[in-house]
């Protein structure tokens, strides 16, 4: 057991927000070659992005996904970070068990220096591809109770103060990550599962979901909170977000014909297996959808567009978030 296994909200991190925005924020994970097109045309495309009222940026995180694809996740967020003065980016989701997490809070004390208040810390376990768990040097069935030992010395660590933490995974004594950030770093938990939905309500400031339906994300809001209220924690999670595939086009046919193919060559699986959760069309059709995860409770969309260009893309993002609101 950890000296340090804390399972309310820890000093430095945020707390949960008292109430939803008036409408949901909406966020684009840019294409995936964006930051090998060079710094010019990466930053130009998140002024765009910035000017067409995007709230944020996201990234992912892989080691060695299936064909051995991947980028750090929060190498991403700091060259994305560096590309734009003042837009949010959002790591959705970082696979936080594969790492240390003493050398994650580093990582992040360091961000919250080069950009403040601007990271919102998606961290997830991984699950479509165990090989590239198994390569990292962790067994893929003991993620969760590595990701809940992480995280409860992460959280402890973005505070400025010692950690002193005897677990399963790791031992510590007196670690200590200076200058804690000035502003606190949101965590928020995704995963599909029960597990995930828990861990949320004991660790995040709120769930990140993805290939659910709008029922199945009212039921993970309130188990959240059930886990929360257990846990001790003075005011439930409540920065709950959706992290959705999504086809822009002037219709129907030519979205799901940008859609299908990206995902099929990104998940290595048949599109029609993700299909009921992915919308396409134009926006109309893809605020349509997410509207019912609004009134679930969803008050942060992740979207990635794919759509015939990029322009088109933002374009139609746009669109959604004036729909949604």
């Amino acid at each position: 057991m950890s000296d340090t296994a804390v399972t309310g909200p820890a000093p430095g991190l945020a707390a949960a927000e008292s109430r939803p925005p008036a409408s949901p924020r909406v966020g684009m994970l840019p294409p995936f070659d964006l930051l090998g097109r060079g710094p010019g045309a990466a930053g130009a495309l998140l002024a765009q992005a910035a000017g067409a009222g995007i709230d944020h940026v996201c990234c992912g995180d892989h080691v060695s996904f299936f064909t051995g694809m991947g980028f750090d996740g929060l190498v991403q967020a700091t060259a994305l970070a560096m590309l734009h003065p003042t837009l949010p980016i959002y790591s959705g989701v970082y696979l936080l068990p594969l790492r240390h997490p003493v050398l994650v809070a580093r990582q992040l004390a360091d961000i919250a220096r080069l950009a403040p208040g601007r990271l919102i810390f998606g961290v997830g376990v991984g699950g479509e591809d165990r090989h590239e768990v198994s390569v990292c040097g962790v067994d893929p069935a003991t993620r969760g109770l590595r990701m809940d030992e992480c995280l409860a010395i992460v959280r402890q660590l973005l505070t400025g103060n010692p950690a002193t933490f005897h677990g399963t995974f790791f031992d510590l004594d007196e670690a200590l990550v200076l200058p804690a950030p000035a502003a606190p770093i949101p965590i928020i938990i995704g995963g599909r599962s029960d597990a995930a939905i828990r861990r949320a309500g004991r660790f995040g400031d709120g769930w990140l979901g993805i290939w659910n339906s709008p029922r199945r994300f009212a039921t993970a809001v309130a188990m959240a909170a059930e886990e929360a209220a257990a846990a001790g924690r003075p005011d439930p999670p409540s920065r709950h977000a959706m992290q959705v595939w999504c086809g822009l086009a002037d219709s129907k046919e030519a979205a799901r014909a940008c859609l299908a193919p990206a995902m099929q060559a990104f998940y290595q699986i048949p599109f029609e297996r993700f299909e009921r959760y992915c919308p396409y069309g134009t926006a109309d059709d893809v605020a349509q959808f997410l509207a019912p995860y609004a009134d679930a409770g969803c008050v942060e969309f992740n979207l990635v567009p794919q759509s015939p260009d990029p322009d088109q893309a933002i374009a139609g993002l746009a669109a959604v978030k004036k729909l949604l609101a």
